[in-house]
């Protein structure tokens, strides 16, 4: 049975401070650093015991990328074969990006901001293509047509965007390799976890991914899904996913 290993990269300088991050390019934190070489050392474990990871797929953003290289490192695998798409990219934010999430609740009230944050079909405010953070002036997105840059995103665009990559790129490689690795973000993850385990869209408002917690996925020769868990002290575990759905106070 092949099995697939999804982890969200570690706590970035952003999330230390509590900003909205999307597509904005910032690196880990040192808690970050240390939380990906933690997963990798549970990975590890695990491959112990008959996980064998042979492929690896991140995002185009730097916490991601930096996440995947220490954790396999630690895992012994840096050797392993790598493919980065945009569309494993964090939500994108729009006109939030770089706000404070407290501040922000205060400015536009708690019910306006979990709607922003957590509804599965409405987006934030829009980013304008004018405004030098627009992804349409990053260099690493200059080969894509501009009408597939956002300009904002709801967790409904993210799965619209997901669930071909999954099916054209991550799903092969499980029928080509007996472990895959995936390292994404919040709701990248979100996404793909909703189409995976068939969450309905006022369900998946309710799940959060704590940053770097190994997800393992097993699933049958048909890549039907069989078992799911999280890696870790469960405690732990708890206490990060319940700190994700404080962010915005």
């Amino acid at each position: 049975m092949p099995d697939l290993v999804l982890l969200r990269h570690g706590e970035s300088t952003w999330n230390a401070q509590n900003l909205f991050t999307g597509w904005t390019d910032v690196d880990l934190s040192a808690k970050g650093e240390a939380e990906a070489r933690q997963a990798g050392s549970l990975l590890a474990a695990e491959q112990r015991t008959g996980l064998d990871l042979q492929v690896v797929h991140t995002s185009v953003l730097t916490r991601a990328v930096r996440t995947a290289n220490l954790a396999l490192d630690e895992l012994g695998r840096s050797w392993l074969p790598v493919r980065r798409h945009w569309r494993l990219n964090e939500r994108h934010y729009g006109d939030l990006q770089g706000l404070n999430k407290k501040e922000t609740t205060e400015q536009f009230g708690e019910a306006k901001v979990k709607l922003w944050r957590r509804s599965y079909d409405t987006p934030p405010p829009p980013l304008s293509r004018a405004d030098e953070r627009h992804p349409i002036h990053d260099d690493r997105y200059r080969a894509l047509p501009p009408a597939v840059l956002p300009d904002s995103e709801c967790l409904a665009d993210v799965v619209v965007r997901m669930v071909p990559y999954w099916e054209d790129a991550i799903a092969g490689d499980l029928r080509a390799f007996p472990g895959v690795l995936v390292v994404a973000h919040g709701n990248s993850i979100r996404a793909l976890v909703k189409y995976l385990k068939d969450i309905s869209d006022d369900e998946i408002v309710g799940l959060d991914v704590p940053t770097g917690v190994p997800w393992w996925f097993r699933f049958d020769d048909h890549l039907e899904l069989v078992d799911d868990r999280q890696l870790g002290d469960p405690e732990a575990i708890r206490a990060a996913t319940e700190a994700v759905a404080r962010q915005a106070g």
